[in-house]
């Protein structure tokens, strides 16, 4: 399909055509809402994406603030998109990076990360925002051993189309005959799509797994409406397009080839064995950021997040 996601939308006529309808879990971290999606008891993983979290919409009072201290990462990448606000990212592969809305802060763990992300100081200086979507994407066992590493794009530097009352960026991977410049290992998309009311768009059809996440608005598949707040993950091999509801819509599309098994998940640990796992968890505890597996990211390194008790 050429990048222009507009042409020949065909509406699926059941809604049979989605495997699994996903209501996420709300958390309230202290005035700060979460929306857990993946993973879900009947989903682990749409594609590659593992753990999707829909941050906010928060808003705060001058001098508040997100402070995520530094943690641990194994086995996987992780993409912070926002709509609104901004976030000061740290890791120890040595990143110092500002992320803003549209762009993407990628960062591939591999082998282990420890990384931080705050409101600047700047930020806290006046009332503020924070709306945006966290994921994890799984990696292949092949490149669970590789050395962390991080890459950040601007806005500029994904494919983005505007036009037929579709705005549409994409943030990983491939479709509709585009390819983000983000590094993958696995056949991924990930898109964020902003749809005019009544506005239709068809899923890339070339991808085994395909999701569909409302952020705001709603959609309509097969005559069904569906709200903010809810996931669709499609059934293989159907054309697929969604509609949007009367009021628009902004969506996130994602999937991408399955991985040869499930993961395991623990904390902030994804691995494909238990022992991958567990070797982590002994690494964090020890401590040992000068000559221990971890270290602490630079210029972030007063404090972090130790492995909890139950674990």
């Amino acid at each position: 399909m050429s990048w222009n996601p507009t042409q020949h939308p065909e509406c699926p006529e059941s809604l049979d055509t989605i495997e699994t309808l996903i209501i996420p879990r709300a958390r309230d971290l202290g005035g700060f809402e979460v929306r857990r999606a993946l993973p879900a008891p009947k989903r682990q993983m749409v594609g590659p994406f593992i753990f999707f979290d829909q941050m906010g919409p928060a808003e705060f009072l001058t001098g508040g603030g997100i402070d995520v201290r530094p943690h641990p990462h194994i086995g996987l990448a992780t993409v912070t998109y926002l709509y609104k606000g901004e976030f000061h990212h740290r890791d120890s592969t040595g990143a110092d990076q500002m992320v803003y809305p549209g762009e993407v802060n990628w960062m591939i763990a591999g082998n282990g990360v420890t990384h931080s992300e705050r409101t600047s100081d700047e930020m806290r200086r006046k009332p503020g925002a924070l709306f945006g979507i966290q994921t994890w994407v799984a990696l292949p066992e092949s490149a669970e051993d590789t050395n962390a590493t991080f890459e950040h794009y601007g806005k500029e530097d994904l494919p983005f189309l505007n036009e037929g009352g579709k705005q549409v960026r994409l943030i990983l991977g491939s479709a509709w005959g585009k390819t983000a410049p983000v590094k993958t290992f696995t056949e991924t998309f990930y898109a964020d799509v902003v749809l005019a009311a009544g506005a239709k768009i068809p899923l890339p059809d070339n991808h085994e797994d395909r999701g569909v996440y409302v952020t705001s608005g709603s959609i309509v598949v097969a005559g069904e409406t569906f709200e903010a707040g809810r996931m669709m993950v499609f059934r293989p091999g159907d054309r697929i397009s969604v509609t949007a509801g009367s009021e628009g819509a902004r969506l996130m599309l994602l999937g991408g080839e399955t991985l040869n098994g499930p993961r395991y998940i623990s904390w902030n640990f994804v691995a494909s064995s238990q022992e991958r796992i567990d070797a982590a968890k002994v690494a964090w505890r020890a401590g040992d950021w000068k000559h221990g597996r971890f270290r602490l990211p630079p210029g972030d390194n007063s404090e972090f997040i130790p492995l909890p008790d139950a674990l």
